[in-house]
């Protein structure tokens, strides 16, 4: 049976700072962290538009400001 509430999800960070939404009542896969935002997927999407202003994985970004 489909529930008529709507799913809520949470904000999750991985190593390299890269932001997605995953299910409230899942287990997180490895790697990946909550960062304590949770609510609809609307709600979590607009978190993520926010904060994550530089979408180049921290590996790269890094490697681009130690050649500068």
């Amino acid at each position: 049976m489909l529930s008529s509430e709507p799913e809520t999800y949470r904000v999750v960070v991985n190593l390299e700072e890269q932001y997605s939404i995953w299910p409230a009542g899942r287990d997180l896969p490895e790697g990946w962290t909550e960062v304590g935002v949770q609510g609809s997927k609307d709600d979590c999407l607009d978190h993520i538009e926010r904060v994550w202003t530089d979408l180049r994985p921290l590996s790269l970004r890094r490697a681009l400001a130690s050649d500068a």
